[in-house]
């Protein structure tokens, strides 16, 4: 069943001049048409300016299409009366987790969407429980969210999102402000809700790594999807990545160099122990 669907779908941001008057406008999206089943793991790749970040606006209803159509869950986004429900549907979150914590403790922060939802209160503490142990928070359920690092405070607004029971999460380059210990640990949270909740996950993101395990990549350059494909496939066009401004994963980039050197490696290797696997066959290959 499709979660997510767009057809033909054109964004375009008004400019204004000095004194305010509208001064023509800039395509951020231009004709996407995609599909995202229920239960997938979707990653949007694109540098920045690419249109990736106002795609996943409309996932949520935040924006509305210039042109074109995107349906979540069967619901027309351009339909007012329908936004509420889309937002419940497919929730959203974002860079700065500093942006979405309001609460003082961190159990009250994860209980705060299902309150303005109207839950009952026995079920929004159930929620505020599973959600933290979705996303490994629950012993800093008492904590404040100050005293937290910033993959941590990452996880609590991601558990924010989920305590709302969503079908899809869109993570809008949720690591960005994060270290790397801290981008993993919100990676990790994500593929563990998709896996084990069967949450839909659309990660946008401009870290290769972080997508080597998504079932399918989107890849937008200039409002466009340029390439479509799950990530070994993605990843054996190294190229047309570079052409687009975009690394690959460094163990993918040091089997293409290898392979460029005469070592008989297939193409799009994604993991250290893939490479090693390979290079151990190349091995076995060369001493027969």
């Amino acid at each position: 069943m499709k979660i997510i669907e767009a057809s033909d779908l054109t964004y375009d941001y008004v400019r204004h001049d000095e004194e305010g008057n509208e001064a023509g406008f800039l395509r951020a999206v231009d004709g996407v048409s995609l599909e995202v089943e229920q239960g997938e793991f979707i990653a949007v790749l694109g540098h920045n300016g690419s249109g990736k970040s106002t795609l996943a606006k409309h996932i949520n209803a935040l924006l509305c299409p210039t042109s074109g159509t995107v349906w979540v869950d069967g619901m027309d986004t351009k339909e007012e009366k329908n936004v509420w429900e889309i937002r419940q549907t497919a929730g959203m979150v974002f860079q700065n987790p500093d942006n979405q914590i309001i609460g003082q403790v961190v159990e009250e922060d994860v209980g705060f969407g299902p309150e303005n939802m109207g839950v009952p209160t026995k079920e929004i503490w159930e929620r505020v429980e599973e959600s933290l142990k979705a996303v490994g928070m629950y012993e800093y359920r008492k904590f404040s969210p100050n005293k937290l690092s910033g993959g941590q405070k990452q996880r609590v607004s991601i558990a924010g999102v989920l305590a709302m029971h969503p079908k899809c999460i869109v993570l809008d380059e949720p690591t960005a402000m994060l270290d790397p210990s801290g981008r993993k640990e919100v990676i990790r949270a994500a593929r563990a809700l998709n896996q084990v909740e069967d949450v839909t996950i659309i990660l946008i993101t401009h870290y290769m790594e972080e997508v080597i395990h998504a079932d399918r990549v989107f890849v937008m350059d200039e409002g466009k999807v340029v390439m479509a494909g799950t990530p070994r496939e993605i990843f054996s066009r190294v190229e047309q990545l570079k052409a687009l401004r975009l690394d690959v994963p460094q163990v993918t980039l040091l089997a293409w160099e290898l392979k460029k050197k005469g070592f008989p490696l297939p193409d799009g290797i994604l993991t250290t122990q893939e490479l090693k696997e390979e290079l151990a066959k190349c091995r076995s290959h060369w001493s027969m």
